[in-house]
């Protein structure tokens, strides 16, 4: 299946300026293996050393959010998968 992931501003220094990617898989994390495939450094930004989701990465899933289980939902040709960053601050 071939998605369109849409990269965050601050992660797009990993993908050339890119916004959008297209990744192929059958799950989000199969098509986020695929992304990162291609664009090895944004891994650190997204995942933790054992493989999860970092605490502040979100997955949306055609602009809704794909918690829980994120990782193991099913996409379809033309999905969209947003990559989103929580920021806190004060």
């Amino acid at each position: 299946m071939t998605v369109k992931i849409h990269i965050h501003v601050t992660h797009r220094q990993h993908t050339n300026g890119r916004e959008t990617i297209e990744a192929e898989g059958s799950t989000v994390g199969e098509a986020l293996d695929d992304f990162i495939g291609r664009y090895p450094g944004i891994k650190k930004e997204i995942f933790d050393e054992k493989g999860a989701l970092l605490h502040y990465i979100e997955i949306y899933l055609n602009k809704k959010s794909a918690y829980p289980g994120e990782l193991e939902k099913q996409i379809k040709d033309g999905d969209d998968i947003q990559i989103i960053i929580f920021l806190a601050g004060g």
